[in-house]
């Protein structure tokens, strides 16, 4: 028992967490926090993994892949992590970052709602010293402000590339302008990369007049390397059609189907024909083929004609831009027909972007939605694929 208590305490002595401190003293404490949790990170990347370094086993889920260098800011001053890296199929990220990371994006997140509120530098100090417990200086706060924005504008200038698919979407928000409130135009854009993953490729504020502010738009994804679209979806947004046409002459538009059914209801004449027609209007865009969903049309517009002339006019002008999905590989047709993706990214801004109701201005407003959409896009790049974009499948 004796010899057992020596080893152990030998071994205690000799962890180098230990002779850093012996060694240094509390100067040494960021340098030992240092040791101490990449060596936890390598031994969690072990049992994640089942195997230890070099260990063969038919357990193993995957290999080890090195490290990869990160810094993260501590009340003890900046610490490099060596953050331990898997291939083959597993995910693995070390359990005490995740938790670091989401404080960060916490504290990131409180942080620029209370720079897009307006709220007092003096008062962001305060909040920020009792989220940290640390005595942050004015300065500080303003430095952090600068930071986070000059990150978002990064973002929203960002290179892009190849592209096929567009989705886009507008929303508005109120915002103070002079003394007045005003609605303020919200642009998104969602692509589909070659590779079947979505990414938001930018947003866009601007209190100026709708077709302007969307050509803007477009013409400032194109600067930034937008090529090759081959087909864009979005709602009839005021402005859009002209917009769409100059800047991306040869790309097929596809009204969507959703806001298409939408639209027709303000044409019905009777409140108890809304069944019949959303039926009717869904039956053609649900057709096997574009020849089926024509032939179908032609059918629906007779069917209304009779009681409901204006409506029948409407769906015959209107429902045909809702088919050019059937120019697209089947496997695509279902996600592709509507924006609803783009409507869930604004179902989101609006959940966050309520609580602040009149923004203080529409750099306020930018700040916050790019804030969240960063996160969005991040989310969608690392996750499985959007579309089967296979050349089998176009």
């Amino acid at each position: 028992m004796t010899h057992q208590m020596e080893n152990e305490t030998e071994y205690k002595l000799s962890h180098p967490v230990v002779q850093l401190l012996v060694k240094n003293g509390l100067d040494a404490l960021p340098d030992a926090l240092r040791t101490l949790i990449n060596e936890a990170m390598a031994i969690e990347r072990s049992n994640a993994l089942q195997a230890q370094p070099y260990e063969r086993t038919e357990h193993r889920l995957g290999q080890a892949n090195g490290f990869k260098n990160k810094d993260f800011h501590t009340r003890m001053g900046t610490i490099k992590l060596d953050i331990p890296q898997v291939r083959g199929g597993i995910k693995f990220y070390p359990a005490a970052l995740e938790k670091g990371q989401r404080s960060e994006l916490a504290l990131t997140a409180t942080l620029s709602e209370m720079y897009v509120q307006g709220v007092s530098t003096r008062k962001t100090t305060a909040i920020l010293q009792q989220l940290c417990g640390l005595e942050v200086s004015s300065s500080q706060v303003s430095q952090a402000t600068a930071k986070l924005d000059a990150q978002f504008e990064s973002w929203r200038q960002r290179p892009l590339g190849t592209f096929p698919y567009l989705v886009v979407d507008a929303r508005y928000e109120k915002v103070r302008v002079d003394g007045r409130v005003r609605d303020c135009a919200v642009l998104t854009s969602i692509g589909i990369s070659p590779e079947g993953q979505r990414s938001v490729l930018g947003v866009s504020v601007s209190l100026s007049e709708a077709e302007v502010h969307w050509r803007d738009f477009f013409n400032g994804l194109i600067a930034r390397g937008l090529r090759g679209v081959t087909y864009i979806v979005s709602d009839n947004h005021a402005g859009l059609r002209q917009a769409r046409q100059a800047c991306f002459p040869g790309a097929p538009w596809q009204r969507c189907q959703f806001h298409l059914q939408q639209n027709a209801q303000a044409y019905v004449p009777r409140i108890e024909m809304r069944v019949e027609v959303a039926r009717a209007i869904r039956s053609i865009f649900d057709a096997p083929d574009l020849a089926k969903a024509q032939e179908r049309l032609k059918e629906v517009v007779k069917q209304f004609q009779p009681k409901a002339p204006k409506l029948a006019d409407w769906i015959e002008n209107n429902v045909p831009e809702g088919l050019t999905v059937f120019g697209l590989p089947q496997s695509h047709q279902r996600r592709m027909r509507t924006s609803n993706s783009a409507e869930r990214l604004n179902q989101e801004l609006k959940r966050r972007t309520r609580v602040v109701r009149v923004f203080p201005n529409d750099s306020s407003l930018l700040r916050l939605v790019t804030a969240l959409l960063v996160e969005q896009s991040d989310e969608w790049e690392t996750e499985k694929t959007y579309l089967n974009m296979k050349p089998e499948n176009l």
